[in-house]
């Protein structure tokens, strides 16, 4: 029986698994893969034993990681068998040196039919733990580790997903001589979503952690197979993964990027083409499009680490429309109605035609970029989604934008480029600089700006708090009037959100350069400061829960009788006068917040007053008071004053990030503010809706009220106006109805596809399987962008949807898909929060440093990968989501 193996049978999957078979199959064809050897799958057979009896392929979730778990624990429990230990040392030596390195990886190895992880059919599995920068006195206990992340939970779900075995598992170990590169770097073979002959680079300082975890600011390379043309898309880098040479033992660590290498590209031109080259003899080597990682080292030697087949969206070529709704969700999760879209339209048409104007783009270009501007958003298949192509020639037309990039991609949480536009080439510092007094004087007027425009919208609120009496053509009057006026001023607001997300990169910029901690440190210098309007909406309900909490009886009948019979009484004035006038007051300045509240199709308290009492429930038995959580935001803004200090003792640097981090935080609150206008926006629109909706049934157009969302709203304005091209309303609706119903039958669309340009977008979209697609890194360990900070452990409280009682995510960490303003209630007992969606100036991100609870956001299939119930870790200062074992969570407590 072979345990290891060093050169005749490394290249048998059967025995170390594609990963390693693969490197041998390069090393033996004369590339630059580093020397290793392998502990065969029957070494972890003979070491491991045999796993507990497993309970089934359709056992539950919870029976599944508790079975993996327990196997885990027990492999980690044992050793290396003597003589075992004594032949694995000696490998090192001979491989490393006894002060030597390595990088201990595990695979997954092969069956007789070749099926294996990195195999063919399976080539992005990666659930297999791998440790780097490992020393010969630690490289015994790696390997069990190796030998145990066979029994990782998330391995063995992912395992049951597809009908395979977990039971049946053998891992084989590789020791590979670690090469110690200052750039790394992923290239793929072919485009790997069209199969186009294109080379596809990402790049970045340091190891590769940095670029497949994401940790790292990372340069992308486009190369035509035909021409050899190199499209560039480089970032300002400042943050990489590497050894730090102060703390050795500390492994893969972040740190800062030297400042002298954060502006030019990772890849100097001549090594792109000679990566190419190489990513082309493997593809050869391997007979298909490969997916191929290495190493660079300080003297510019390329190191290949590993090679994986990869699968291909075999659409065919040609022109393409990209869609996505990155960032969309948290507006428009889900399915949508035809009301809410046809409105949804209307406001991105008037708003950014007003932005652009103040942007400098002239009347001209507007009037001849009108059809992009009536198709920013699509609605695909009852979704809606931004049309890329569009946005990308409007943005186009700002001064600047093209500076503004790759930033303005991040924020959507873009990271895809099939079918993207390219970026233009030339100089855009000329253009610039024309424009950069204009620029300037619009920048100091914002603040302004801002506060006129609040008073003009919080002027029209009050004019608007009650709809009561009017006559069908007065409430269309008013909608119309409200939509003039909005499209002449709601630009401001875009204008702020632009000038912040500018603000932002620069902050992070000098973060990165000034500072230890890098532009992590910037969520937590954002808090504090002036409320915004969203979180005085929060404070104004936890000051209803106090005057609750504070009265025996309204507690009883809040937190006992039906929500509906406890309203009745409270707004009948039963528990006193002054109970009655403060609900009344919180209702006429929030009540338009809710769950979804920008789909026309979903109530908010404006309609159903009695849903504010289950937000309050759980603030009232919770104990939340004003007064405490002024407090928390009081202390974790002292308490990134104080990191800066430390991080940054240079007083003349921290004045000037002081300033910089003053301006964001008039861009974050202003941003929040006028979000909130725009709930308000909706509700007034909605309410005039639902109005006339009532209207139509009464006239027999419409069989109930609820029908009118599956109309667009100039079908609804125009049944009053006389302006319709026939009068079926009612069939119309119904059709419509069971279309969103049918829809809602089938698997959503990803968050990024691409369509043929030129035809109709009504047939189907490619519907890619995302549980199967989704996958944790090889540490077992769920990474996105850190964006409050803070570490908790909890339960997973996972929604698809916040249609649930707040009193259910109490002291648990909220994992969702994406959120919006009506997630409040649940964000604010929660412990922490995890979303699939989002980027460090979304809703999310924003409160939950208003929260002052952990949050990581842009975490890839996280509402797929974390079980409800199970217990996690999450590090909202370096943007980590742990799942844990069941006996790690009773060891570490809560």
């Amino acid at each position: 029986m072979r345990l290891i193996v060093d050169g005749s049978g490394a290249a048998d999957p059967t025995l170390v698994g594609h990963k390693f078979a693969r490197q041998d199959v390069m090393r033996r064809a004369g590339m630059p893969v580093p020397a290793f050897f392998c502990l065969t799958g029957a070494a972890f057979a003979e070491t491991a034993g045999a796993a507990t009896a497993f309970p089934g392929l359709d056992a539950g979730t919870s029976e599944l990681i508790a079975w993996a778990s327990a196997n885990r624990d027990r492999v980690r429990g044992g050793e290396a068998p003597a003589g075992l230990a004594r032949r694995v040392l000696t490998a090192f030596d001979a491989l490393a040196g006894a002060d030597g390195l390595v990088a201990v990886r595990a695979c997954v190895v092969a069956t007789a039919d070749g099926a294996g992880e990195d195999g063919a059919d399976d080539p992005f599995a990666g659930l297999s733990d791998s440790y780097l920068y490992v020393g010969r006195d630690a490289v015994l206990a790696r390997v069990v580790d190796c030998w145990a992340s066979a029994y990782n939970p998330e391995a063995v779900l992912y395992r049951v997903r597809r009908g395979l075995d977990p039971a049946a598992v053998r891992v084989a170990v590789g020791v590979q001589r670690m090469v110690l590169g200052t750039r790394s770097f992923v290239a793929f073979t072919r485009d790997p979503r069209t199969g186009a002959d294109r080379r596809v680079i990402a790049a970045a300082h340091g190891i590769g952690e940095g670029i497949v975890q994401e940790k790292a600011d990372i340069d992308h390379f486009f190369v035509d197979g035909a021409t050899g043309e190199i499209e560039v898309d480089a970032v300002a880098k400042t943050t990489m993964v590497g050894l730090d040479p102060e703390r050795p033992g500390a492994g893969p660590v972040t740190l800062p990027v030297p400042a002298d290498r954060a502006q030019a590209p990772v890849l100097s031109t001549a090594e792109v083409r000679e990566l190419c080259a190489l990513a082309v003899t493997v593809e050869r080597l391997f007979g298909g499009p490969q997916d191929i990682e290495g190493t660079i080292t300080a003297d510019g030697e390329i190191h290949l680490v590993q090679a994986r087949p990869v699968v291909l969206d075999h659409r065919a070529a040609g022109p393409e429309v990209p869609w996505t709704n990155h960032n969309l969700t948290e507006s428009f999760p889900g399915l949508t109605s035809a009301l809410t879209y046809s409105q949804a339209c209307v406001f991105y048409e008037m708003g950014f035609t007003d932005f652009y104007r103040r942007m400098g783009v002239s009347a001209a270009s507007l009037r001849r970029d009108r059809h992009h501007l009536r198709r920013m958003i699509g609605y695909l298949d009852g979704r809606v989604y931004y049309r890329l192509d569009a946005w990308f020639a409007l943005h186009g037309r700002i001064p600047g934008f093209d500076l503004m990039r790759p930033l303005w991609e991040r924020s959507l949480g873009l990271t895809e480029r099939t079918g993207m536009p390219r970026e233009r080439t030339g100089r855009p510092w000329p253009r610039v600089l024309r424009a950069a007094p204009r620029l300037a004087l619009l920048l100091a007027r914002q603040p302004r700006e801002t506060a006129a425009f609040l008073r003009w919208w919080d002027a029209f609120v009050a004019d608007s708090a009650s709809l009561d009496g009017q006559t069908a053509d007065e409430l269309i009057v008013r909608y119309r009037h409200m939509w003039a006026e909005a499209e002449r001023r709601w630009g401001t607001t875009m204008v702020n959100s632009y000038f912040g997300l500018a603000v932002m990169a620069v902050a992070g910029v000098l973060l990165g350069r000034w500072t230890r901690d890098g532009a992590a440190l910037l969520p937590q210098l954002v808090s504090g400061g002036r409320a915004n309007r969203t979180l005085a909406g929060v404070r104004s309900a936890i000051a209803l829960a106090e005057l609750v909490d504070g009265r025996a009886s309204l507690r009883r009948a809040v937190l006992q009788q039906p929500e509906r019979e406890a309203w009745d009484d409270i707004a009948a004035g039963r528990h006193g006068a002054d109970v009655a006038e403060a609900f009344a007051r919180h209702l006429a300045r929030y009540g338009d917040r809710a769950l979804h509240d920008l789909k026309l199709e979903v109530a908010t308290p404006r309609q159903r007053p009695w849903m504010i009492l289950s937000t309050l429930r759980p603030f009232v038995t919770q104990g939340l008071t004003v007064a405490g959580s002024e407090a928390d935001e009081r202390r974790a803004a002292a308490e990134a004053r104080r990191t800066l200090r430390e991080s940054c003792p240079n007083p003349a640097r921290r004045a000037v990030i002081g300033v910089l981090v003053a301006s964001l935080r008039f861009f974050v609150r202003a941003r929040e503010d006028t979000r909130f206008c725009r709930s308000q926006l909706y509700g007034i629109s909605r309410d005039v809706l639902w109005r006339l909706a009532d209207r139509l049934v009464a006239a027999g157009l419409l069989d109930e009220a609820g029908d009118v969302a599956h109309l667009r709203v100039e079908e609804v304005l125009g049944a009053f106006d006389g302006t319709l091209p026939d009068a079926g309303l009612r069939e119309l609706a119904l059709r419509r109805k069971a279309e969103l119903a049918a829809a809602a039958d089938r698997p959503g669309l990803p968050a990024y596809f691409t369509t043929p340009a030129g035809v109709p977008v009504a047939g189907p979209v490619p519907r890619p399987d995302a549980a199967a697609a989704a996958t944790v890194a090889g540490d077992g360990v769920l990474r996105g962008l850190a964006s409050s900070n803070g570490r908790v452990r909890g339960r997973a409280r996972v929604l698809l949807d916040a249609a649930v009682a707040p009193e259910t995510c109490a002291d648990r960490i909220l994992v969702a898909r994406e959120t919006d303003p009506g997630w409040l209630p649940l964000m604010m007992v929660a412990r922490g929060m995890v979303v699939e969606r989002g980027s460090l100036v979304s809703h999310t991100a924003i409160t939950g440093r208003l929260l002052g609870i952990p949050t990581v956001v842009a975490v890839a299939g996280a509402a797929t990968l974390i079980p409800d119930g199970a217990p996690v870790e999450i590090d909202g200062g370096t943007g980590t989501v742990r799942l844990l074992s069941e006996a790690e969570f009773e060891t570490l407590g809560e």
